[in-house]
């Protein structure tokens, strides 16, 4: 579990293809923090430590995540969105996100809106009907509050703060992001699904 709130930005430092993908990642935390085993929300995605050395760690990534995600387009290079997972007792600052990418979005528009950035995503068309307005969603594993919906349109505003601790700032049209849809509205939609 996490919240969406991005505690670090890292580094993809190498790609290998060999059965799974195994993808390096260099924080800028004390990686000795970091256990073999325990999850990290990497840009939205929740992966697992396999392995990690001075100044990275590793994950492997099935083809399920690569067909869900961004994750199959990072090359060396590629700054990534990390979060933590939530421990009892620690503030829930965003909303509850579970790290499971439901699909893939793409920045159609972005624009200056005050001090803050206007960016209007399009959303896959069968994700499209659980983004609500003033609803909670997460985009590159960063939790957000939707502005508006036109369809399967929908805005929000990146604020400064958010900008310059976050890779969401450096987004151009057309770049794909990973989408995770708030988890109230995918058990309201399942429970009210008819027989």
């Amino acid at each position: 579990m996490f919240t969406g709130i991005v505690t670090d930005t890292g580094t993809v430092g190498a790609v290998h293809e060999d059965g799974d993908t195994r993808i390096e990642i260099a924080p800028s935390f004390d990686i000795t923090t970091i256990d073999i085993g325990a999850s990290i929300s990497c840009s939205g995605a929740c992966l697992t430590v396999i392995d990690k050395d001075r100044g990275w760690f590793a994950a492997s990534v099935s083809a399920e995540t690569l067909s869900k995600t961004v994750l199959g387009a990072w090359v060396e290079g590629t700054p990534v969105n990390l979060e933590r997972p939530l421990r009892v007792g620690d503030e829930l600052g965003g909303h509850i996100v579970s790290g499971h990418v439901d699909g893939v979005a793409h920045l159609i528009e972005t624009h200056p809106k005050g001090d803050s950035l206007r960016h209007v995503f399009e959303a896959p068309g069968p994700l499209a009907q659980f983004i609500a307005a003033k609803g909670s969603l997460a985009i590159d594993g960063v939790s957000l509050t939707v502005n508006e919906v036109d369809g399967a349109c929908f805005g929000v505003n990146i604020i400064p703060h958010t900008r310059a601790v976050t890779t969401l700032g450096g987004l151009a049209p057309g770049d794909p992001v990973n989408l995770e849809i708030d988890m109230l509205a995918r058990y309201v939609a399942r429970l009210l699904e008819k027989d």
